[in-house]
């Protein structure tokens, strides 16, 4: 084993990726070692919520906001699940059912990106977890697993629940366990609150926009995540 770890050491990887296998059909990019400097990185949010545009990716929108503002170079995109395909089932080798959809493998490009240096992942809290869409999606990113796809890449958790107390950091931790799968690096909120990552919520009149503290969470997840994936790309 070397002596000495440089960051270049602790970032490289096996090398260009295969395809991925049955159930995706869509070839993963390589995995980069380290962005240039001043290089364009990106910031993706997956929004696991089944309800388009509502509260989880207002949050997850606050969040790639607040991350595209550390840097000139920072590009942001938030994915919504909601109304997509996404067969879980698929991740254990089973087949799709005859004339199901399968809507994953065009997000696949998007997930493989070597550009994407942070991913937050945003869930609405159901029964004190993450969403069966959210759990569908996860499960289906195993294929990325196998080939290191976010292996040191930033990670980090939104949370959004009916209460104050509704949950939150336990769904984050939940989605966590699964990030730790990856090998990614993840990050919590940061200063001030410095806790697991964005806690939300969405039953005060007027929705996620009117938590003061929660927007507060949100921001600082999305600034951390910018900063932690800034100093490891290079």
């Amino acid at each position: 084993m070397p002596s000495e770890l440089t960051r270049r050491n602790f970032l490289s990887t096996a090398g260009p990726l295969a395809a991925a296998s049955a159930g995706t059909g869509v070839a993963l990019a390589a995995d980069s070692a380290e962005a240039a400097p001043g290089e364009p990185i990106k910031i993706i949010a997956v929004c696991g919520s089944p309800r388009k545009g509502r509260n989880t990716a207002t949050a997850l929108q606050v969040c790639l906001d607040e991350a595209r503002k550390v840097a000139g170079n920072i590009e942001v995109e938030l994915i919504e699940l909601a109304g997509m395909a996404i067969n879980g089932s698929l991740a254990a080798g089973l087949p799709l059912p005859e004339g199901h959809p399968d809507d994953f493998p065009k997000l696949v490009p998007k997930l493989s990106d070597p550009k994407v240096r942070g991913i937050i992942i945003g869930t609405p809290v159901y029964y004190g977890n993450m969403t069966s869409l959210c759990k569908a999606f996860l499960e289906r990113c195993m294929e990325l697993q196998k080939k290191s796809v976010w292996r040191d890449k930033v990670a980090g958790v939104v949370a959004v629940g009916g209460s104050r107390n509704g949950g939150q950091e336990l769904t984050i931790q939940s989605v966590q366990a699964v990030l730790f799968c990856h090998q990614m690096l993840l990050v919590g909120d940061g200063k001030p609150t410095r806790h697991r990552g964005a806690t939300l919520w969405s039953g005060i009149p007027g929705g996620v926009a009117k938590d003061e503290f929660g927007i507060s969470t949100a921001r600082s997840l999305g600034r951390r995540v910018a900063e932690v994936a800034l100093r490891m790309g290079g």
